[in-house]
């Protein structure tokens, strides 16, 4: 177990740059998901870690060694891919040993390798197995067991789950957090998929195009987002941003916006924000509650989404060309549509951004 530092990492093929400037230190034993939409860089990112993809400018180091020009085999790490990648002519305990018997590693620490990772990821009863004979998540089991049984000092993941079906990605995702837990394995983990980002990171680091956007607990990103994009890209369903400024209402600040008029939260003072400042206000669907209040926001719901114990109410504010508004509230909200709603809304839970920048005004 190691270390991972990524030093003014930069990639480029040829005059487009796809990865920029890149800071990250990992470390020893710590979960870390690289999070961001297609093409973002983050693939990239983990396979210059692998050796995969040479370096432009920057270094890597694993375990405080420098391994940038390092061959892939020489950096002690061990990567699971997409698309499992097994050997069709190996059965499963082939499979997972293949990289120890290349190595000349003895039969007897062979054996005792792979039937340890076997158990440990519940494939035992599949060791003489073809990989045709497997499910999506038994060949992803044992495409990990494979890694497993090198003990590497860093475990590198590249979308490993988005092959499987929604319900077996569900289990698979417990599954890697106990693997983690037993391990205790430095990881960098690679996904578009906030959900596995959440649920499995001890950090998140969130990318767009090429660069970092912020690095932090989940907890951190979904309640602290430091810009818009962060915001706008955790969180199902997405925030709600509204456009809007801080005026002085009978002798009270608000923050006012096309069809609605909100607090101020305590942690914006009135005098930080300029008389002309263009704002952008966000406020997460969870947070919205039914109200019959004056003040509540005003909706026509357009679209229900029953999902059982909640549903997702999509409607707009009720003045001209009106924004669209999404809430989650409790329960059967069918009765709902194409009717007036009220929405109520916690001052305190309201993200503000400078429209210019992007970035929040929370302090």
């Amino acid at each position: 177990m190691a270390d991972l530092h990524l030093k003014n990492l930069v990639k480029r093929f040829g005059d487009v740059t796809v990865v920029q400037q890149l800071e990250l230190s990992v470390a020893a034993g710590e979960f870390v998901v690289l999070l961001g939409e297609s093409g973002c860089g983050k693939s990239t990112t983990l396979r210059m870690v692998a050796g995969l993809e040479e370096v432009t400018e920057g270094q890597v180091l694993i375990g405080g060694k420098d391994v940038t020009h390092a061959h892939p085999m020489a950096r002690d790490i061990a990567m699971v891919f997409q698309n499992y990648a097994l050997y069709p002519h190996m059965d499963v305990a082939q499979n997972m040993s293949f990289a120890l018997r290349l190595s000349g590693r003895p039969q007897a620490e062979i054996d005792t390798k792979v039937a340890t990772a076997a158990k440990v990821l519940n494939i035992e009863h599949l060791l003489a197995r073809k990989p045709k004979e497997l499910s999506g998540g038994q060949r992803q089991r044992v495409a990990i067991g494979r890694a497993i049984v090198r003990e590497p000092q860093v475990f590198l993941f590249d979308e490993p789950l988005s092959n499987l079906d929604a319900k077996l990605r569900g289990h698979m995702r417990a599954e890697l957090a106990l693997l983690h837990e037993r391990l205790g394995k430095t990881t960098l983990y690679v996904t578009h998929d906030q959900v596995e980002a959440m649920t499995l990171a001890n950090r998140i680091v969130i990318f767009d195009k090429g660069r970092i956007q912020q690095v932090g607990t989940p907890s951190e990103v979904f309640n602290r987002p430091t810009n818009m994009f962060v915001a706008g890209f955790i969180g199902t369903p997405t925030m709600n941003f509204f456009k809007a400024r801080l005026t002085q209402e009978t002798g009270q600040a608000v923050l006012r916006g096309a069809g609605f008029v909100l607090p101020v939260p305590d942690w914006l003072p009135a005098a930080s924000v300029g008389p002309e400042q263009s704002l952008v206000v966000g406020i997460r669907p969870q947070t919205l509650k039914p109200s019959t209040d004056a003040n509540a926001l005003r909706i026509k719901v357009d679209v229900v989404e029953y999902l059982g114990t909640e549903s997702q109410v999509v409607g707009h504010l009720q003045v001209p060309d009106g924004q669209r508004v999404t809430a989650t509230v409790p329960g059967d909200a069918k009765a709902m549509l194409h009717q007036p709603m009220g929405l109520s809304v916690d001052a305190q839970a309201l993200h503000v951004f400078d429209a210019d920048s992007g970035l929040s005004l929370r302090p």
